[in-house]
């Protein structure tokens, strides 16, 4: 794996040396020399820059650098956690875009494999591609969460883009998407024929809107997900103080925090991805709120909780719900409070689930479900696992 990176920079390290000693920078463990990679022994994150950007539909040959975000991110205190951090560097741009996502799928699948949670510092989002492909050797089926004010499907004939990679995803071989969220995105960046196959393939997407005017709707998508992807142009230009961002309307700063805190606590997300970076060294404000978007969804990591054991009845309460020709079967954690739906298993559908399965869900979808509602979600699972 020590072939594909590159050292942390002597800028960086420099700047370590002048911190408070309490900072993370001075818990970080960090790749800074050619000779080794730091231990991964009792590690849990592990931050790694790819600077590759020559997909992006508006590259100008602009080079990449994160160091800003890094100093950002070593400033800060850490908060009562017990997991280590590394960072192992950066992946440079190789020959060909192809080298890149290659020594990128390769060094986060070598991280999933020593359950390390990768923390990604990446350029243009079609690096999604990779973190996605780096679980196809594990055999599972896997849900994103993509926090973006686009969907990124494109059109799939044409070569990857970052405004196309989900397209590639969904119809590439071998498959190992179940399901995609989108989380923020804005109808007018959309077009309807895009809008029109999301539905088409029930995968889920939140309007911005509906998100900030309750953020905790992303808690069950979020604690369903896998993989998280952020594309930092979903955060409003005003709170991003970022002169290449174009987006008037977005999330601003606390609510972008809340959401990558919910990722953190997520008990399934393995790996969290920050894309469309540039070099920030004139956007410090930018840098820091990067870094305090890592720093929240650690955070969360810390506070995680295993609630979700169904095996023992003594740990959940159950609630059936009868609605039209079905009923609804509902647990709730007694632990944590947090709420699912049970997904059943048709015996008579060749589906994609071979037993009943859980769909975390809110309170909110238990008392819709009680009016005769069936939650949204609820069917889009079912109708997919159907086909």
């Amino acid at each position: 794996m020590i072939e594909f990176l590159s050292p942390v920079s002597k800028s960086v390290l420099a700047h370590r040396e002048v911190l408070p000693n309490e900072v993370l920078g001075k818990q970080i463990d960090t790749y800074g020399s050619t000779d080794e990679l730091p231990s991964f022994d009792n590690v849990k994150f592990a931050l790694l820059g790819i600077k590759e950007s020559r997909n992006d539909v508006d590259y100008i040959g602009e080079e990449l650098c994160f160091d800003e975000i890094r100093k950002s991110l070593y400033s800060l205190y850490a908060g009562n956690w017990s997991n280590s951090i590394i960072d192992i560097g950066d992946i440079e741009k190789g020959d060909s875009v192809q080298d890149t996502y290659f020594a990128m799928k390769t060094v986060v699948e070598a991280l999933l494999k020593h359950k390390i949670i990768p923390l990604i510092l990446g350029g243009s989002q079609d690096l999604a591609y990779s973190q996605y492909r780096a679980y196809e050797s594990f055999g599972n089926m896997v849900n994103i969460a993509n926090i973006d004010s686009k969907f990124d499907l494109g059109d799939a004939d044409q070569p990857i883009s970052n405004k196309s990679y989900l397209g590639k995803i969904i119809v590439e071989k071998p498959y190992g998407l179940f399901n995609y969220s989108n989380i923020g995105y804005q109808s007018y960046y959309n077009s309807p024929e895009e809008i029109s196959l999301m539905e088409k393939l029930f995968f889920d997407g939140y309007r911005l809107g509906e998100v900030t005017s309750d953020i905790t709707k992303v808690e069950p998508v979020l604690r369903d997900a896998n993989l998280v992807i952020l594309d930092i142009n979903a955060i409003k230009s005003a709170d991003l103080s970022y002169k290449n961002s174009k987006s008037p309307n977005g999330f601003d700063g606390r609510e972008i925090c809340a959401i990558a805190r919910y990722a953190g606590i997520s008990n399934k997300v393995s790996s969290f991805g920050v894309y469309e970076l540039k070099n920030f060294k004139n956007s410090k404000s930018a840098a820091m709120l990067i870094a305090q978007i890592f720093w929240y969804f650690i955070e969360g990591f810390n506070f995680r909780v295993s609630d979700d054991d169904f095996n023992s009845e003594s740990l959940y309460t159950v609630y059936r719900v009868p609605i039209e020709n079905d009923i609804l079967l509902f647990k709730k954690s007694n632990k944590t409070g947090r709420w699912w739906i049970e997904l059943p298993f048709i015996s008579t559908i060749n589906n994609k689930l071979k037993r009943q399965t859980l769909l975390p869900c809110t309170y909110g979808d238990y008392l819709s479900a009680c009016d005769q509602e069936i939650p949204e979600r609820w069917m889009k699972a079912r109708r997919k696992n159907e086909l």
